[in-house]
């Protein structure tokens, strides 16, 4: 199967200068724990519930303070023809439970969650790829350095 065919097309975007508080507003109205961060037709970056947690609210950051501040800035993707099954082993081996889903000209067209896959019916590795999401550490854990 295809991300394509998986993926959820319908993504609200933020801004890097836009709040936390508003970042918070759209994860609140969409139901979801991650927005992905434009800038200028380019994505430069994902916000997750946990960054707002955790690197602000934790560290004594106000809700004003801007997406930029505590966003994560290295994006890693998938793209719409990518295999479903080589994008749940990377999810796996990234500790990523998600990953947004660009076009070939690299621009942003969905994103990509575990959920997705697993109500897909993608294939049968999910439950392989949330085990080691699961364990400790990652490129987004939080307490890796902030800002890149």
């Amino acid at each position: 199967m295809k991300v394509r065919e998986a993926m959820t097309r319908d993504v609200r975007i933020a801004s890097p200068d836009q709040t936390i508080q508003e970042a918070a507003a759209i994860m609140a109205e969409i139901d979801a724990g991650v927005v992905p961060v434009r800038e200028n037709d380019r994505l430069v970056g994902m916000i997750t519930d946990r960054d707002i947690a955790v690197r602000a609210v934790a560290k004594g950051m106000g809700p004003q303070s801007r997406i930029a501040d505590i966003m994560s800035h290295e994006v890693k993707y998938c793209y719409e023809d990518d295999d479903t099954h080589d994008v749940l082993e990377n999810l796996g081996d990234q500790k990523l439970r998600r990953l947004p889903v660009v076009s070939r000209d690299k621009r942003l067209v969905g994103i990509l969650s575990l959920g997705d896959l697993a109500t897909s019916g993608a294939n049968g590795a999910t439950g392989e790829a949330l085990a080691g999401i699961s364990q400790p550490g990652g490129i987004h854990s939080q307490t890796a350095s902030v800002g890149g």
